[in-house]
């Protein structure tokens, strides 16, 4: 009689190998949820579909960010790639015409526009060598072990059109692709009955008496407001100001790099911290900002510029008064030469972290130069160039009298900002 029973029990699919892994994040990926996001709900719903507090993704994506800007690129891609709640498809797939996506076209236009140049220069700016591909790696790596440990639960539900295999099994349609989202559902006839009884013969007891109503669930207490996200500020703020009086002491190592970079540890350590004992989600507001500017900082292609902070201006009148070298942190540099006279020889460097470096040398000079900027122009004794780590100038020049007069060998760098080199 029981012959025609059948029962599911195990309702999770097995996953084998590095390709099944791939095929099946994509067709059960993380959909973006309307709840608890902080921009586009990519972290949220990472976290959401594995079951990790989705502030520990975010400070995931912030440290990512320092590999080269990789986690930046990485988040406008799931953006892209992740459908929201309640969509067919994703923003990318709604745009190739695959199904429904409450996401604008206009905004997954732009979304792609922006994505290319940020990959691009992705993997042309980093704080080390291989920073960027060494985050990708991590990044991905991450995602594939998560997976395979976890994407057999809290799969996302179905939201497309709906179709029931043969065995059962409950599918979704996404466009041109076909996947399981959610466990499988058993559907047996609706006319089956596994005692072989007549329905309009059962008969059941009438109630007597009503069902009491149930009881109102008691308020949950009053979530405490931890403390950590202002413990972590504070500490942050501290530890910013320190490095920057170090810095415009000129102490060596502390560089506006380094001194962001300590800041970031501390704001991404509370976040951490936070996660586990509550609070410290709205520190990720600052550390977003607070990354682009290393990022910013660490794609200077020049090395570390001390000097300290505000404008330097020397004229020295006398060989032996030009110094080796002339730096600043951040500030305009101004080293005026035109008052060395004769056959005097002098060489010098004069470099600027983000601010312009302008020389004059005298009109008679013979002059050896080498002149770099990472973003900014370059006008070099009639030699030219500008924009985004524009090629480095070298040469010499004699000047309009010809060989003769006082010989200087000059070096001009600047990491952002403007180098000139002129006759006085």
């Amino acid at each position: 009689m029981l012959d025609g029973m059948k029962s599911t029990t195990d309702t999770t699919k097995h996953i084998e190998g590095f390709e099944d892994t791939v095929k099946d994040f994509w067709v059960s990926r993380p959909r973006r949820p309307h709840q608890g996001r902080k921009l586009a709900g990519v972290a949220a719903g990472v976290g959401n579909r594995y079951g990790i507090d989705p502030v520990v993704v975010r400070v995931v994506f912030v440290v990512l960010t320092g590999f080269g800007g990789i986690g930046l690129a990485l988040y406008l891609l799931g953006w892209l790639v992740l459908a929201e709640e309640g969509d067919e498809v994703s923003g990318i797939e709604g745009l190739l015409g695959r199904g429904r996506s409450s996401m604008p076209k206009g905004l997954a236009l732009a979304l792609c526009v922006v994505l290319v140049p940020t990959w691009i220069l992705s993997f042309s700016w980093s704080w080390f060598d291989g920073g960027t591909f060494l985050g990708l790696a991590l990044a991905v790596a991450g995602m594939y072990l998560l997976h395979r440990s976890r994407g057999h639960l809290r799969r996302p539900v179905p939201t497309g059109p709906a179709m029931a295999s043969p065995t059962g099994m409950t599918t979704t349609m996404s466009g041109t692709d076909a996947g399981v989202w959610g466990q499988p559902v058993s559907e047996a006839p609706p006319t089956w009955d596994p005692l072989g009884a007549d329905p309009t013969g059962w008969r059941l007891a009438e109630e007597t008496t009503p069902a009491p109503a149930p009881r109102p669930e008691p308020p949950a207490p009053p979530r405490r407001r931890s403390k950590v996200g202002f413990a972590a500020t504070g500490v942050a703020l501290a530890v910013g100001g320190v490095g920057a009086a170090l810095a415009a002491e000129g102490v060596p190592w502390f560089t506006p790099a380094h001194v962001v970079g300590l800041v970031l540890a501390v704001l991404g350590t509370g976040m951490v911290v936070g996660s586990f004992l509550g609070g410290g989600r709205g520190l990720v507001w600052l550390a977003v900002p607070l990354s682009l500017t290393g990022l910013a900082l660490g794609a200077v292609p020049i090395e570390d510029v001390g000097g300290g902070f505000g404008d330097l201006s020397a004229t020295p009148a006398t060989a032996e008064g030009v110094l080796p070298v002339y730096e600043r942190t951040a500030g305009d540099v101004r080293l005026d030469l035109t008052r060395l006279t004769g056959a005097e020889n002098v060489s010098t460097t004069v470099r600027n972290g983000a601010g312009n470096v302008a020389v004059l040398v005298p009109p008679d000079a013979d002059v050896w130069y080498t002149c770099e900027a990472g973003v900014g122009n370059i006008e070099c004794l009639g030699q030219q160039y500008t924009g985004v780590n524009p090629p480095e100038i070298e040469g010499k020049d004699f000047g309009p009298d010809g060989a003769g007069g006082p010989k200087i060998t000059l070096t001009a760098q600047a990491g952002v900002g403007n180098v000139e080199v002129r006759r006085g």
